[in-house]
């Protein structure tokens, strides 16, 4: 079977808590990015957090000490920053029109700041308009459109990233409409929110909606990112883990580092008689040019 390109989303941006494991500092999130490589990751996905507080953070002082860290170590790995940060909307209670503390909603262009500056090699651009607990996460059409054309203009490969299935069938019509390139990279994702569930019957219906050749990954949230893997593995799809997703190698069991989810991916995959994409293959299964 061919193989598969194993992306690490190394940090993501909720809430720390009790997982000490999880990176914050630049230096951390690059160190954390490096260890994934080199236990089989092609791909890192990358958000960045405020140093003192752990919270997430778009500042692009953040981004660029992280993607230099990485680009300066000599690891080859392909860099996939997010654009998701800049939707969260909470509605105050007795005035559901006006934004509460904690709304985050930016422009396109604060949204791809760093992206547009940085350059790396990937970057998310989220359809999804979804509550998730007591917030909205707010995608609007022609804010996509906007931020895929800077995206483009940067040279920048975009990864279409679809929470349920009106997520990809949004894709499809401003594909057609040409405000999106098709027939793209496609990352599905399982068990966020109140978004697609994470099962093999969903994964089969979100598959068979994306558009003819396109390129396709999926993982599960917490619990289902192994079980998740395997199922898309089977179905043909590239796999990703990583501490945005799940903390934990098994039941009761915290993953120590990110390299550690990678390495329990790479032995899932091995053991379906399968292997991992190198970051060089990984470029040329995606049409994207040779490292920079």
């Amino acid at each position: 079977m061919s193989k598969r390109i194993l992306t690490c989303a190394v940090t993501g941006a909720a809430p720390i808590g009790k997982d000490k494991q999880v990176p914050v500092t630049p230096k951390e999130i690059a160190e954390s990015s490096i260890g994934a490589a080199k236990a089989g990751a092609a791909i890192v996905h990358i958000h960045v957090r405020h140093p003192e507080t752990g919270n997430g953070s778009m500042e692009l002082v953040h981004y660029r000490e992280t993607v230099e860290r990485i680009r300066d170590s000599g690891v080859d790995v392909l860099i996939n920053l997010t654009t998701g940060s800049g939707t969260r909307f909470f509605p105050t209670p007795d005035n559901p029109g006006v934004a509460a503390a904690g709304s985050v909603m930016c422009t396109a262009a604060r949204r791809v700041e760093h992206v547009v500056a940085l350059k790396p090699d990937i970057c998310s651009l989220d359809f999804q308009t979804m509550w998730m607990g007591n917030n909205a996460m707010i995608n609007p059409p022609w804010m996509i459109a906007d931020m895929a054309a800077a995206i483009r203009s940067a040279g920048v490969y975009p990864e279409y990233e679809v929470f349920d299935s009106g997520d990809i069938h949004l894709a499809k019509k401003l594909i057609a409409d040409g405000a999106i390139a098709g027939p793209g990279l496609f990352q599905i994702v399982l068990g966020a929110g109140f978004g697609a569930s994470p099962s093999v019957e969903t994964l089969l219906y979100m598959k068979s909606l994306l558009p003819q050749g396109a390129h396709w990954a999926a993982f599960g949230i917490a619990r289902m990112e192994f079980p998740m893997l395997a199922q898309t593995y089977l179905l043909g799809g590239h796999i990703r883990v990583g501490f945005e997703d799940n903390r934990y190698l098994s039941y009761g069991v915290p993953a120590p580092t990110n390299a550690a989810l990678c390495e329990k991916a790479k032995k899932i995959v091995e053991s379906l008689d399968g292997g991992l994409a190198s970051p060089k293959e990984a470029r040329a299964i995606l049409g994207l040019k040779d490292a920079r």
